[in-house]
C-alpha cells in the first residue's frame, strides 16, 4: 500500500514512516525538512513543499496513487510563537488540514488518518477522571491545543463532505527515538529534556515529581498501525495513549543508574530548568475503546521504555 504521510520529518510521523517502510509500504513523505529515509523493504520517497500552499499535495496525488493520508504536520506552538507567529500556526494547524483532506477526496484516497493530540482536553485534564473521548468536554487553552482542536474536527468534517473515512488519533505525550528540534516543535519532551542535561553533564531540576502517562514513541506507532490496519472502526476519534502512569522523577533515576553523576531534584518552580507542559498533572487519556476495538497492547511501560531509549547506541538528537 502506499501511505502520505504530511510531516513526515517531524518526531511523530517519522516513526510511524520508518515502521511502515519496515514492513514493505511505500511512503510518500512530505515535508519541508529532509525526512529520515528508514530502512526496509518499502519505499521511501521524499518530497519537499509547503503545505499552507493551497492545492500543494494535488500534484502528488496525481502523479501516483495514493492509499491513505496521514496528517501529520503540524506546528507545537509555545507562547513566544504564539505571540510572535499565530497566523502562520493556524495556517499549518487548521488551513493546510483542511486542504489536504479536500485534496484526499478529490483524487480518490481511501482514508484519512488525522494525528490529533490529548492537548485538546485542556482543562479538563486536571481532575482525577480519566480523559474518554466522547465524554471528557474538549477546553483547549494553548493556541496548539486550540488549532488541534479545530484540525481534527475540519479534517472528520471535510472527510464526510467528499466521502471518504477519517479516523482522528489523539496522541499522549509521547518521547523517544525520532524527538527532536525540528524548528516548529518549541518543548521537547521532559524526558528528552532531563536526558539531554545528562548527556552534557548538567543537572535537572524539576518543577515538580511530574506524573502523567508518558507515551513512549513505539507504543505510539503500534497504536497509530492498529488503526490504519483495521478494516473497519466503529468510532472517528480514539485515543492512543501509554495506559501507564508514571513520574518524571522516576524516569530521572532510571537515567541516573545509566549516567553516574547526573544530578536532579525537585525544586520551586521559578528555579527549574525542565519545562512542563502544563501547571498541573494531567490526567491519563483512556484507552479502552482503542483496546476493544484494535486489539492494541501498549508495552513499553517505565522499565521497558528507559532500556529501549536509554541502552541506544549513538549520539542524542539535536
Amino acid at each position: 500500500m502506499t501511505y502520505l504521510i504530511t510531516g513526515a520529518a517531524g518526531f511523530v510521523g517519522a516513526a510511524l514512516a520508518e515502521a511502515l517502510i519496515a514492513r514493505g509500504e511505500t511512503v510518500i513523505a512530505v515535508d519541508r525538512g529532509a525526512a529520515p529515509a528508514g530502512t526496509g523493504p518499502g519505499r521511501h520517497r521524499p518530497v519537499s513543499l509547503d503545505l499552507t500552499e493551497p492545492g500543494a499535495l494535488d500534484p502528488i496525488f496525481a502523479a501516483e496513487p495514493v492509499d491513505t493520508l496521514v496528517i501529520g504536520a503540524a506546528v507545537t506552538a509555545d507562547a513566544a510563537r504564539e505571540r510572535a507567529d499565530p497566523a502562520g500556526i493556524v495556517a499549518v494547524n487548521v488551513g493546510a488540514v483542511a486542504d489536504a483532506v479536500r485534496a484526499a477526496g478529490a483524487h480518490g484516497v481511501r482514508r484519512v488518518l488525522y494525528l490529533g493530540s490529548g492537548a485538546v482536553y485542556g482543562d479538563s485534564a486536571a481532575g482525577p477522571e480519566p480523559l474518554v473521548e466522547d465524554a471528557t468536554p474538549l477546553r483547549p487553552r494553548s493556541l496548539y491545543a486550540i488549532t488541534k482542536q479545530a484540525g481534527e474536527a475540519a479534517a472528520l468534517r471535510l472527510a464526510e463532505t467528499v466521502g471518504i473515512n477519517c479516523v482522528a488519533a489523539r496522541l499522549g505525550t509521547c518521547f523517544g527515538p525520532f524527538e527532536r528540534d525540528t524548528g516548529v516543535r518549541d518543548t521537547l519532551s521532559a524526558p528528552l529534556q532531563v536526558l539531554r542535561l545528562a548527556k552534557a553533564g548538567g543537572a535537572a531540576r524539576l518543577p515538580r515529581p511530574g506524573h502523567r502517562d508518558w507515551l513512549y514513541i513505539r507504543d505510539a506507532v503500534a497504536g497509530l498501525l492498529a488503526l490504519l490496519d483495521a478494516p473497519a472502526l466503529p468510532h472517528r476519534v480514539y485515543n492512543v495513549a501509554a495506559g501507564f502512569t508514571w513520574s518524571l522523577a522516576d524516569w530521572c533515576a532510571r537515567v541516573a543508574a545509566r549516567h553516574p553523576g547526573f544530578a536532579w531534584s525537585v525544586t520551586e518552580p521559578a528555579h527549574a530548568n525542565i519545562r512542563l507542559y502544563d501547571a498541573f498533572d494531567r490526567a491519563p487519556m483512556s484507552i479502552a475503546r482503542l483496546v476493544a476495538e484494535t486489539g492494541y497492547r501498549p508495552r513499553y511501560d517505565l522499565p521497558a521504555a528507559a532500556a529501549d531509549f536509554l541502552g541506544r547506541p549513538g549520539p542524542m538528537p539535536r
